[in-house]
């Protein structure tokens, strides 16, 4: 039974231009076209189609498989060998890298630990001066208190002075009634 150049290819699995470009060189008694023009493929046509797209098939795979086949398993464990050796450097590498981080970490941690511990011991220092200054300033307070209580006195005593210099009057006269009146001192500099 006759097929189109479509069933063919996917009978196939190649695509329609292949099966197209060998029936364009098929003799001309080995094509056929239906009633409606479309490209009929005959079972001679189908044949001799199928050896040609199949020869380019067995080639490719031949070749491949020659390619394969030049190595040797020597060459293959040889690479599997060096493979190896390069994934144990690159181990090795690795390990060594978190030794080298481990103790960096290791070392700012240590670091840390100082800093908080010199912060503290400032804390504290700065606690005890302050209550230091504190004491010192309560006694200063209390001498300073001690000196104005005697300075106080040195004012009353002053001021004491004053009034009794004022207490001291000239008689003046007598008023109407008789009564002498006292006057107290006034001299210039006091005007100013």
């Amino acid at each position: 039974m006759p097929k189109t150049i479509r069933e063919l290819a996917d009978e196939l699995k190649v695509s329609k231009q292949t099966i197209q470009y060998h029936y364009q060189r098929l003799p001309t008694k080995n094509r056929q076209k239906d009633s409606q023009g479309t490209n009929m493929i005959s079972l001679t046509a189908e044949r001799i189609i199928r050896e040609k797209v199949a020869k380019p098939l067995v080639a490719n795979t031949q070749q491949t498989g020659s390619k394969k086949v030049t190595k040797t398993s020597k060459e293959n464990n040889e690479l599997i060998a060096t493979l190896r050796r390069e994934i144990e450097d690159l181990k090795s590498q690795r390990d060594k890298q978190l030794a080298t981080k481990d103790r960096q970490i290791d070392h700012l941690t240590k670091l840390v630990d100082q800093q908080q511990q010199l912060q503290l011991a400032t804390v504290a220092d700065n606690r005890r001066l302050k209550d230091h200054v504190q004491k010192l300033s309560g006694q200063l307070t209390q001498k300073t208190n001690d000196n104005l209580s005697t300075g106080n006195d040195l004012f009353n005593i002053q001021d004491k002075k004053s009034k009794i210099a004022k207490q001291k009057i000239v008689k003046s006269g007598s008023n109407k009634n008789g009564i002498h009146t006292n006057r107290a001192i006034k001299r210039w500099w006091k005007f100013w």
